[in-house]
């Protein structure tokens, strides 16, 4: 059976919930296995999953998980592991599925990839591609143990539905204390988690100032894209540091990701080079960035940028 951790933000579901419960039925199907969600806390719209490919969910729910808490959260999905007899258990590689990847596999004695973005090979063999040398590389792992766990890189694979609703079930598992207290949760909403974002509109020190991000952030929003910014401009404080991607950043992989005034360091590169298609905004013909982008366009940003905001308006008007 493949067990796939389905991760619920404020008892909604979001798009990481879709494309790792896509993966786990895609990989059950190819093993001939069955597909199980497993929720733990509140959750709205459990039975939604089943539309994603899980033939069955099953929620933990107990007061002690309205806080995440990586070390209650293992012990609650190893536990669901062990009952069900999951033989494969699927995370997303997201900070929730990083703090838990390893925990679970040391729980379950599996072996374990993270990061993985193709769906593995099953005959002779459970093989995973992710991956490595920051982008530069691809490598093949494969998981000898009798229980793997691996965490999918998002925007890896498409959520597919097409099914029905599930039936949600109660489960009962042994929740363990919690050995932390959450004083304050602060969050962000009505924005797409960059991890999760297919639009980028990212800028850095070309924009010389936070004074200045007026033209990037309309960009963003004309574009329904995320906004995301380089480590200098993160740490100048010009932007906030849940923004900054690269290497010491947040790692993404949009459809579209454009670069403002970004020089294109090895460190930035090695964040953002899996984009599908990349678009680079620098007045400077010798920045790095040039090289790895698909499409790149030499000159002033302060000239270019505001000029691409108004095509874009006039684009959007005229109805297409």
């Amino acid at each position: 059976m493949v067990l796939v951790f389905a991760e619920s933000q404020k008892g909604k579901y979001k798009k990481a919930a879709f494309e790792a419960v896509t993966y786990a039925a895609k990989t059950a199907q190819m093993m001939g296995k069955e597909c199980v969600a497993l929720t733990v806390g509140a959750s709205d719209n459990a039975a939604e999953l089943g539309q994603y490919g899980a033939s069955k969910v099953y929620n933990v729910s107990n007061d002690q998980l309205n806080d995440f808490d990586s070390q209650v959260y293992a012990a609650v999905v190893a536990d669901a592991a062990k009952q069900l007899g999951a033989e494969v258990v699927i995370l997303s590689h997201n900070s929730t599925g990083k703090s838990l990847l390893g925990r679970l596999a040391v729980r379950l004695e599996a072996g374990s990839v993270a990061g993985v973005n193709h769906l593995p090979t099953v005959e002779g063999a459970f093989r995973v591609k992710k991956n490595v040398f920051s982008g530069k590389a691809s490598a093949e792992y494969e998981v000898q143990s009798a229980v793997k766990v691996i965490s999918l890189m998002g925007n890896s694979i498409p959520p597919e539905a097409g099914g029905a609703d599930a039936a949600v079930e109660n489960l009962e598992v042994a929740v363990p204390t919690s050995r932390l207290t959450v004083k304050e949760v602060k969050t962000e909403d009505g924005i797409v988690p960059l991890p999760e974002a297919e639009l980028v509109v990212s800028a850095g020190r070309g924009m010389k100032g936070p004074e200045n991000w007026g033209i990037v952030e309309e960009l963003a929003t004309i574009l329904g894209a995320t906004t995301a910014c380089s480590r200098p401009v993160a740490d100048a404080d010009w932007r906030p540091h849940h923004e900054h991607v690269g290497q010491t950043g947040v790692a993404i992989r949009p459809n579209l990701y454009i670069a403002i005034g970004i020089s294109g360091a090895i460190q930035h590169l090695a964040g953002v080079n899996s984009s599908k298609v990349i678009v680079v905004i620098n007045k400077d013909p010798e920045a790095p960035f040039f090289k790895a982008a698909n499409y790149g366009v030499l000159g002033d940003l302060f000239d270019v940028v505001p000029r691409l905001n108004e095509a874009f308006k006039k684009y959007k008007a005229s109805g297409n």
